[in-house]
């Protein structure tokens, strides 16, 4: 993995270590008894500002990567591009990286090709959702077919297999009540993946309530480590998730949103003023940016090692 210029001597020290740590270190996350937040990010910078205010893990967000490549999120971009992201994504971080691997992109040998390649490039998870691909987006229509659950436990295995890091998470997403299902069929496909080998679970509802989410949780009785992304039910107080039990919670778009509004509304100011006075105070200082990314510390490198007096025998 290459180290970025802008990375200071300690993050370069951490930057050095093996992959396997931070791998370790989610591990330790989903081991231990109280929730973590996984934070979305699209790219170098975004992985930046979420490692920068203190998240303890990033989630390498399917929809948001895709976005941010101006396709859909229905499968449209390839694995290779969302990986050259994701490579983005840790060089830019020095936290845990759980990458939204959709449906594998896949069978089962793309899945376990994707998985390594994931684990190659300093990630410490995949999370694969049992649809069939190509995909479609969760909250875009009504047409989400699941893969049968023979099918994607051998998927899981695959990927289980294909780790050369035991510390590497494979988790496994049930999309049962994204396509209509009971909460009881998605905690059946649930224990399958689990008997299979997964880490973890992760539920998703588009339910604008939590109801769903509760009872599941209820009956799961934390069997495996639980990981739900609460876009559609974000009124619902973190308090509420750890009484349920769960594990991690995915921030799993928002700073996509959020850089899409805010994109959106300063081009149609600039566009309707003609220049940028309405909205210069909503902007970033160029020192924040310039902070943020290690100028300083380029700087002083450059006058370290743009000319080293060697002595000559």
């Amino acid at each position: 993995m290459s180290l970025s210029m802008s990375d200071t001597p300690d993050q370069r020290s951490e930057t050095r270590m093996s992959t396997g740590t931070r791998s370790a270190r989610l591990r330790a996350l989903f081991e231990a008894p109280e929730l973590f937040f996984f934070m979305e990010a699209h790219d170098g910078l975004s992985a930046r500002i979420a490692d920068t205010a203190g998240f303890p893990a990033l989630w390498a967000s399917g929809l948001s990567i895709s976005t941010a490549l101006g396709v859909r999120d229905s499968s449209e971009a390839s694995w290779s591009q969302i990986l050259d992201v994701v490579a983005r994504v840790v060089d830019a971080s020095h936290v845990p990286v759980m990458v939204d691997g959709d449906t594998g992109h896949g069978d089962f040998n793309s899945a376990r090709r994707f998985t390594r390649q994931a684990e190659r490039i300093g990630a410490s998870a995949v999370c694969l959702e049992d649809k069939v691909f190509p995909k479609m987006n969760s909250f875009v229509g009504d047409g989400h077919e699941l893969a049968p659950v023979g099918e994607f436990c051998g998927k899981l295995r695959a990927c289980l297999d294909a780790r050369d890091d035991d510390d590497f998470r494979v988790v496994a997403r049930t999309e049962a009540l994204i396509a209509g299902g009971s909460v009881a069929e998605a905690l059946e496909r649930a224990h399958a993946y689990a008997d299979a080998g997964a880490h973890a679970v992760f539920i998703h509802s588009r339910r604008k309530t939590a109801e769903q989410i509760a009872e599941f949780a209820a009956a799961w009785r934390e069997r495996l480590p639980l990981v739900i992304a609460p876009t559609t039910y974000a009124d619902t107080p973190t308090a509420e998730f750890r009484a349920m039990g769960i594990k991690g919670v995915i921030w799993a778009n928002q700073n996509m949103r959020a850089a899409f509004a805010a994109m959106s509304r300063v081009s149609r100011d600039i566009l309707a003023a003609e220049g940028v006075v309405r909205v210069e105070d909503d902007l970033a200082p160029l020192s924040e940016v310039f902070d943020l990314l290690g100028y300083d510390e380029l700087a002083e490198d450059e006058r370290k090692y743009a000319d080293v007096e060697l002595g000559l025998r």
